[in-house]
């Protein structure tokens, strides 16, 4: 059974959650395919300038309860809640390939510390800024690492996160967002799509990818 976990279905998530479908539901073979959507955050009327979404709700359960009505090949679920401490060991496991949709150095720590206690493991994690961003891809495989977690010497700010995870942010607060545009979420989305099919097909040569839309240009590192 493929396994495949995306967490977060805003500006990154939601764009790349439908292709993503579409592939799942048209290449799986006679493997079962399990897709999952997790996110505790709302779609607002205020999310329609850069997001892919029909009706206001949760996010998980909007984008799996449309994702379900198109593509009746796949199993899709929604847990409509953050990856926190006390939820992750439920809403992530061994096996699975994980993209990481989130817009916090907090959660990506949390993500890349908990799958290095995994087996095996793919995480491909996307961010962006305004005009810029990276994906990052780690693999374990057997209890062996074949890439760096996303918390290295190379990423202080993930080792070392100064922000705060949406889970730890009180009733009525809201954390301020740095501004974002659909032409760079769609393009990270669209390398992080990349690297999954890459790494399911057995051809994935790099471990990370920076891209700016500016000058309409990416390119791919190798940390190992």
């Amino acid at each position: 059974m493929k396994k495949i976990k995306v967490v977060g279905a805003g500006g990154i998530g939601s764009w790349l959650l439908q292709p993503l479908a579409l592939y799942l539901n048209y290449s799986g073979g006679d493997e079962d395919v399990v897709l999952t959507v997790i996110d505790g955050d709302r779609y607002e009327p205020r999310n329609r300038d850069r997001q892919l979404f029909d009706r206001i709700g949760n996010k998980a359960e909007v984008a799996a309860e449309r994702l379900k009505k198109e593509f009746p090949e796949i199993s899709i679920r929604a847990y409509g809640e953050f990856v926190a401490p006390d939820s992750i060991e439920y809403l992530l496991e061994d096996g699975d390939t994980i993209l990481l949709c989130v817009d916090n150095h907090k959660t990506r720590k949390l993500v890349s510390d908990f799958c290095r206690d995994l087996d095996s493991v793919v995480l491909i994690s996307g961010g962006n800024e305004y005009t810029d961003g990276n994906i990052q891809v780690y693999v374990r495989k057997d209890r062996v690492d074949m890439t760096l977690p996303l918390a290295n010497r190379f990423h202080p700010e993930i080792q070392r996160p100064k922000d705060r995870s949406p889970h730890e942010v009180g009733c009525g607060e809201q954390v301020a967002a740095e501004p974002q545009i659909i032409p760079t979420n769609f393009t990270i989305a669209a390398l992080m799509l990349n690297a999954f099919w890459a790494s399911s097909q057995g051809y994935l040569t790099y471990d990370e990818v920076y891209a700016c839309i500016v000058g309409n240009n990416c390119r791919a590192v190798v940390r190992r």
